[in-house]
This record gives structure tokens, C-alpha cells and sequence, in this order.
């Protein structure tokens, strides 16, 4: 059967919405666990923004070697081992007793996971370079559908047995993910002798690539500006006025919100990104979602912040696939899967640094606080971007843009 880049897709979609409702039905509502399971009551913020950052620190530290894995072996293989090890790290959450045991599994998951960044890198290595922007932006309304079943799903089993069962069900999903990826998953099949092994020399390369180096700079902010305020959230409902009750629901609603919202505003972003350029697509995304976190503190009840967790993930939806696409853009495909496995590094050192700063920030300052720098910080990497007229810039052509596309030129000749 020949190789088809479509049903390639949908295979991949598919095993990563499973990913991320395995995710989005437990990890969201750490707080919570921490709280009433774990007996973490002072300090909530600072616990909670620290078992986040701690998963994203060991990833950006692993990245590329797994990477270079990648490149070796495939991305299909690391889906594989990602999948097995993310299945076993779910059961590990469920048994944990204390916050320095769930500290732990979050530093081996951070270690071993990585099959969603596989697939991303394996659909932008195995689709035609011309349908590549829009094969990136359609995977990624799987995460956002993933996200808008994961919370609602968590919340209710939260609710109706317990924080640490929906564990449990995180690790069925990912068990499902994992057969998907061994069974149906096809790959392109990649000659090792012609690509790099040695991590150095691909850090070396990125780097003498300027255009993939800002995108690189500007994933990493972005990143550390989205997960500054992500983990506080759940603390946040309760401060709105939900019945402590019920707080896992409340929490999974928002959290669906934004998920809803990419699910229908990520394929238009792509469409949009086809006629207009994805790096004008970007800082149209990057300015909305600064004013819809910038709006955040002036709502103060759960209907109102609903709806404004809408409209942020409606703009901030164009962001991450107009990334991806324009990564795609700035390399060659004999170097694309360790440009994305140094993407991945770059997006985990950001939501590594986003929750530890949120956290001591909601501590120091207070949660309104933690809002404005969010949104400002948008709006700042957005006016850079306009400023330097990076937009126009990463559109261009090999030829008339050798600086940031200098890759391309090397591919040419």
C-alpha cells in the first residue's frame, strides 16, 4: 500500500488527542491532588508551580537526545516508547502518597514522554512541504480536542471517585495511543548514515540558522508567557467563588473553553496563514491572546472568565501551528525532526520557567499580577515581531531572505 500523507494524519490526530485527553483528565487538577490528597496546605501556589516546572526541565534537558533518536531511528519508534512509558508513569501518579513522590514521577515522566512532539515532527518530515502548514495546524485540534474532553472528563471522575482515579484513566488513554502508534502509524523510511548522530554538532547547526534560532527565542517566550498562568488557574476558580465541591468541574469547564475554542479557530488560522503568511497569522495571535489575558482582571465571576478563556484561545489558537509552519519554512527537511525536537526543548524550558515565576509571583504579588505580566509579555513579543518585520521576513523566499531561510539556500545547492 502506498504511502499516503493524509491518512498519515488522521492515524496521527487521532493517537494524539488520546495523548492529550489523558493529560488534560488529570494534570490540570495537580492543585487539587497536591491539596486534598497530599496534605500541601501552605504554599499551594509555590508547590504547584514547582511540580509543574520540574516535568518541563528534565524535557528540555532530554529533547535532543531524543531528537537525535529521531533522526536516527525515526519518530515513529519514540512515539512508540513514549507511549509505553507515559502509560506506566500515569500508574506511578496513582500510587504516590507524598509531594516529593509526585515530584519524582514528574521528573521521569518529563524524562521519557515525548509523543506528541513526535508526531509533530514525524507529520512536518512525511507530509509534502507545501501541505505542511496546513497538515501542523489541523494535528494540532487534536491537543485542543483532547483538551476540551480531557477537563470536562477529569472533572467529573475527579468529582465522582476521586483525583487519584483519574489517573487511571489517563494511563488507559495513553495505553490506546500506544497501540494506535504501533499499529496504523507510517513512516517514511530514513537512511541513518545521511543525518547527524552527534547532539553538538545539530546544536552548532540550529545556531548558525538565525531564522530558526528567533523562532526558537520566540517558542521559549511564548511558552513561559502561556504556563504562567495555566497551573493557577484551578486555585483561581475556587478564589471566583466556586463550591470547593465542585472545583474540579468548575476548573475542567474553563479549561474546555479554551479548547473549544482552538478546535474552531485553529483550521481557519491555517487557511488564513495561506494567504496572508503565517508570520502575520502569528502576531495577529500574539496580540489577541495578550488582550484576553490583559481582560482577565477585570472579570471577577465564572461565567464572565468562561467566556473570556474563550475568546483568549479563539486568537491564541493561530499561535503554535504558525510557529510550527514557519519552522518548516526556515530548515531543510535533512535537518526538520531535530529542529522540532529543539523546538520541544525550547517549549519545555518555557513552561518550565512560566510555572515556577507564576507561582512565586501569585505568592509575592497576587494572582491580577501574574495576569498583567502575562498579557503584557504578549503584546511585547508581538511589537518585536512587527517591529523587526519578522512577519514578512520568514515569507520570503531562500533567495531573498538568506539570512533567516539560510538553510534553504544550503538545500538548493
Amino acid at each position: 500500500m502506498a504511502f499516503s500523507w493524509k491518512r498519515n494524519l488522521f492515524v496521527l490526530w487521532i493517537g494524539s488527542f488520546f495523548v492529550s485527553s489523558a493529560y488534560s483528565v488529570s494534570i490540570p487538577f495537580l492543585p487539587i491532588f497536591l491539596h486534598e490528597q497530599l496534605g500541601v496546605q501552605n504554599h499551594l501556589e509555590t508547590w504547584t508551580g514547582v511540580t509543574f516546572a520540574v516535568t518541563f526541565l528534565s524535557s528540555a534537558l532530554i529533547a535532543p537526545f531524543w531528537g537525535s533518536l529521531a533522526d536516527r531511528y525515526g519518530r515513529k519508534p519514540m512515539m512508540i516508547r513514549a507511549g509505553i512509558c507515559l502509560t506506566i508513569t500515569y500508574l506511578l501518579y496513582f500510587l504516590v502518597q507524598n509531594p516529593y513522590e509526585l515530584i519524582a514521577v514528574r521528573i521521569v515522566e518529563g524524562l521519557l514522554a515525548g509523543y506528541i512532539p513526535a508526531t509533530v515532527a514525524l507529520v512536518a518530515t512525511n507530509t509534502p512541504e507545501n501541505h505542511a502548514g496546513y497538515a501542523l495546524g489541523l494535528l494540532s485540534t487534536s491537543t485542543a480536542a483532547g483538551g476540551i474532553i480531557g477537563p470536562l472528563v477529569g472533572g467529573l471522575v475527579s468529582q465522582w471517585l476521586g483525583n487519584r482515579e483519574a489517573f487511571l484513566i489517563s494511563s488507559g488513554l495513553v495505553f490506546i495511543a500506544f497501540f494506535i502508534a504501533i499499529l496504523w502509524v507510517n513512516e517514511l523510511k530514513i537512511s541513518p548514515a545521511s543525518v547527524k548522530r552527534n547532539v553538538s554538532g545539530d546544536l552548532k547547526e540550529a545556531a548558525s540558522n538565525r531564522g530558526l534560532m528567533i523562532l526558537l527565542g520566540i517558542m521559549l517566550a511564548v511558552s513561559a508567557s502561556v504556563m504562567i498562568i495555566e497551573p493557577l488557574l484551578t486555585t483561581y476558580v475556587l478564589k471566583l467563588g466556586a463550591d470547593p465541591k465542585k472545583a474540579s468541574l468548575s476548573s475542567g469547564i474553563i479549561f474546555s473553553a479554551v479548547g473549544i475554542a482552538t478546535l474552531i479557530a485553529a483550521p481557519l488560522w491555517g487557511k488564513i496563514g495561506v494567504r496572508i503568511g503565517y508570520g502575520k497569522v502569528l502576531f495577529i495571535g500574539l496580540i489577541g491572546g495578550g488582550i484576553g489575558n490583559l481582560l482577565q482582571i477585570a472579570f471577577h465571576d465564572l461565567v464572565s472568565f468562561g467566556v473570556l478563556r474563550f475568546i483568549y484561545g479563539f486568537f491564541f489558537a493561530a499561535v503554535y501551528p504558525s510557529l510550527s509552519a514557519l519552522i518548516v519554512r526556515a530548515t531543510d527537511p535533512g535537518f526538520r525532526g531535530r529542529a522540532f525536537s529543539l523546538n520541544q526543548a525550547s517549549t519545555q524550558l518555557g513552561t518550565m520557567l512560566g510555572p515556577v515565576a507564576g507561582g512565586f509571583l501569585a505568592n509575592l504579588f497576587s494572582i491580577y499580577a501574574v495576569f498583567l505580566i502575562n498579557g503584557a509579555s504578549m503584546l511585547i513579543i508581538s511589537l518585536v515581531i512587527r517591529k523587526r518585520k519578522f512577519a514578512a521576513r520568514t515569507e520570503s523566499t531562500a533567495n531573498a531572505d538568506p539570512v533567516l531561510t539560510g538553510n534553504e539556500n544550503k538545500a538548493a545547492t
